[in-house]
């Protein structure tokens, strides 16, 4: 068998996929109807200090080739997810990426510390990145003037390299497991941004989180989600954040972790040549609950295939067109 094995930080996973924060729920959810052990790790949805109820319905909004949500974070707060949830999440045999989001560098170190202490977490993503908040819940980031025309601007961490350095300064002191932060591709640049990441302790950078999008049903005049704007994820954006995964990581040291849209064992690849050293899968999973675990074996016959010893071997690796074809 090839060597699908990577790192981030201490943590060793057996092969590069991951399922993404938010589409399995909290991993308990999809034990019975997918072999949690044959991922190389499951990211929990994102978990707030305390309960969050979330946006009102519709959460949800199929667009072309993608979907559109806004969940709003509903969760059941961290002290229940690690009182209930993780102890079952124990024994799956894959390992545990917990995934939190806190208003204040403060807040989210004592998160952070709270879940460093808790047996049966192997990482911790520090989502940075929501889209699904509301104005003023920047989390560090400086407030937009608020207008009427803008009341539903939503201002994030991840839209400034200074405020995604103290949340992840903030987490590293609180820590010794990996940390992973989780980008906005809503930015001019990423790579100020990535960098800041990396530079106050990072393990990864995940890249990245949904795009801000709306869709509006003429009938009514109205969104056709509960929130005016949702998260646009699927294969719409795969080509947008293959670019920004491929010209993010030629800049970092830390590995990249590359999601958007993937389906197939072949759109992993193209992550995986454009620089990321692991792959999330999220939206697929509304279609198929085994979407992940199908692209571990899609990568397995791909690596028999082309004769690869390891997968790493492909990382970084694209090229231009040779100038065939029309």
């Amino acid at each position: 068998m090839p060597d699908l094995s990577v790192t981030i930080g201490s943590l060793i996973l057996k092969n590069p996929v991951l399922a993404a924060a938010g589409t399995i729920g909290y991993g308990v959810e999809f034990a019975e109807a997918v072999t949690l052990c044959e991922l190389g790790g499951l990211i929990t949805k994102t978990l707030t200090q305390r309960p969050r109820e979330g946006n009102l319905p519709p959460r949800l909004a199929e667009t072309p080739s993608g979907m559109l949500n806004a969940v709003g974070l509903q969760n059941i707060g961290l002290e229940a997810f690690l009182s209930e949830k993780l102890p079952a999440l124990r024994d799956v045999g894959t390992p545990i990426i917990v995934s939190l989001l806190a208003e204040s560098p403060e807040e989210l170190a004592d998160m952070v510390g709270a879940v460093d202490h808790a047996e049966g977490a192997a990482a911790i993503e520090l989502n940075l990145s929501c889209p699904n908040i509301k104005h003023g819940s920047g989390l560090g980031a400086s407030p937009e003037p608020r207008t009427e025309n803008r009341s539903r601007f939503v201002s994030l961490v991840a839209h400034e390299p200074q405020a995604v350095e103290r949340m992840v300064a903030a987490s590293r002191r609180a820590t010794r497991k990996p940390l992973i932060a989780k980008l906005s591709p809503d930015v001019t640049d990423l790579i100020p941004v990535a960098q800041a990441a990396e530079r106050a302790g990072a393990d990864a950078v995940a890249l990245s989180n949904t795009y801000v999008g709306m869709s509006l049903d003429p009938e009514t005049r109205r969104s056709r989600l509960g929130a005016m704007t949702g998260g646009l994820s699927g294969p719409a954006i795969r080509p947008l954040a293959v670019y920004r995964v491929w010209y993010t990581a030629q800049t970092l040291r830390v590995p990249v972790i590359g999601l958007g849209g993937i389906l197939r064992a072949e759109d992993a690849l193209e992550f995986l040549l454009a620089g990321a050293s692991v792959v999330a899968v999220g939206t697929a999973h509304f279609a198929d609950p085994r979407a992940a675990v199908k692209v571990v074996r899609g990568l397995e016959r791909y690596c028999a295939r082309h004769q690869l010893n390891a997968l790493r071997e492909l990382r970084g690796q694209a090229q231009p067109s040779a100038g065939h074809g029309p």
